[in-house]
């Protein structure tokens, strides 16, 4: 009995050794990414799910408003402190492997052919060499949001398929007050949202051009086609009247408030849509152009593993990064955030591909372009003041973007000298 006693007590102690063991070795990683409430509401949920999976594992998630963001990242990284997975956009890689921020990804658990092969093409941006620096959970494209209250309002009956159907609907949708004010926008603009995207990479296509040429590293818009592509965007508002840059400051502020008929968006805006009382919405795919060409602008967000990963945590990152990769992962991110699953074999079932909400998206993947932009804001800077200097100074299209396009110019020849 006596014996009996002392294997029961000697088990116990064990146990309770293992326990004060196995917590002293657990492993803590941070991940970091830029606060949006659904983005956030997604990673606490994988964060959950992979934690129960590897139980010797903690993951402490911070986020910083957008507007931080990089500063932050900037500044804790070479200090040894802050995250060791990181959510970057694809747009900033090369700024941070130059500022050695980030360290690629072990071919050995990230096989370059095997990304290559399941995850859409527009990945292989983060592709160098025999490695990956960077992988995304989600991608996104654009899409037309439309407000089906007001469409009802104004007898349409359903989203414009066409440039030249989107003009006359947005007639439809506008209104004015005694003064000629307008009250409510047809489609809202604005090159500080995703207007600029929709420019380069669908209008410009759509009137027969290519933004870039040399694999983004020259700008190609400054051709008629480009220029037929700004005189219809900035037509928009100075010809037709459909529309008024800076409306309520932000196009999406616009749609949001009811206040618009029409919004060009990412998938990313579906989250905080749904989430809008009172608003009754659709989504459409982008219209088509004059001659009938499809064409569509794809980003998307990357996680990838930092400089500070070293010994154990680098580990526990590695198997981080797996999970929140995996086509389980993309589909949480999905029914979540609003934003595409970054594989096929995810975003095209049937499910998905043919959603109400979600496939407009989905299917613009398929003729999808992605910029491969060195400095994102400064390149839509140019594109911003393009337009102010058409809508506020009366410029011709031919001279704003001859302006347009040589300041972009620079900001490629300065970084890629």
């Amino acid at each position: 009995m006596k014996s009996t006693l002392r294997t029961l007590a000697f088990t116990g102690l064990t146990g309770v050794a293992a326990l004060f063991s196995s917590a002293a070795h657990a492993v803590e990683i941070e991940y970091w990414q830029y606060f949006f409430d659904a983005r956030v509401s997604a990673m606490e949920q994988l964060i959950e799910g992979f934690q129960a999976e590897n139980p010797d594992i903690t993951v402490k998630m911070t986020h910083f408003p957008y507007a931080d963001y990089r500063t932050k990242v900037a500044a804790a990284i070479p200090a040894g402190e802050g995250p060791d997975v990181v959510q970057l956009f694809y747009g900033w890689l090369n700024d941070y492997k130059e500022a050695q921020l980030i360290q690629p990804l072990p071919a050995a658990d990230f096989p370059v052919s095997e990304i290559d092969e399941s995850f859409f093409p527009m990945v292989q941006a983060m592709k160098e060499g025999d490695n990956y620096w960077a992988l995304p959970t989600a991608v996104r494209s654009l899409a037309l949001f439309y407000n089906k209250r007001l469409f009802d309002d104004a007898g349409i009956d359903g989203p414009p398929a066409t440039l030249d159907e989107l003009v006359e609907t947005a007639k439809k949708l506008t209104a004015v007050d005694g003064a000629g004010n307008i009250t409510q926008v047809g489609i809202t603009a604005g090159m500080n949202a995703q207007d600029h995207h929709w420019f380069r990479e669908v209008l410009v296509r759509q009137m027969g051009g290519d933004p870039y040429s040399d694999d983004y590293k020259t700008v190609n818009y400054n051709t008629e086609a480009g220029q037929k592509a700004l005189d219809f965007y900035v037509g928009l508002a100075k010809e037709h009247k459909v529309t008024a840059f800076g409306f309520m400051d932000e196009p999406q502020a616009a749609f949001k408030a009811g206040r618009a008929g029409m919004h060009i968006d990412g998938s990313f805006r579906i989250g905080s849509l749904d989430k809008t009382r009172g608003l009754k919405w659709g989504v459409a795919e982008l219209p088509v152009g004059p001659d009938g060409t499809q064409s569509n602008y794809s980003s998307y967000w990357v996680n990838a593993i930092t400089s500070k990963a070293e010994g154990e945590k680098y580990d526990a990152s590695v198997k981080f990064m797996k999970y929140i990769t995996s086509d389980d992962a993309m589909q949480v991110w999905l029914d979540v955030v609003g934003e595409l699953p970054a594989k096929p074999s995810v975003g095209l079932t049937e499910a998905n591909a043919n959603d109400e909400v979600f496939g407009p998206f989905i299917r613009g993947l398929a003729y999808a372009h992605t910029t491969k932009f060195v400095n994102e804001s400064g390149q839509r800077q140019a594109l911003m003041d393009m337009v102010s200097r058409m809508d506020i100074e009366g410029q011709s299209a031919a001279d704003a973007i001859a302006i347009a396009a040589e300041e972009e110019q620079k900001i490629l020849d300065d970084y890629y000298k």
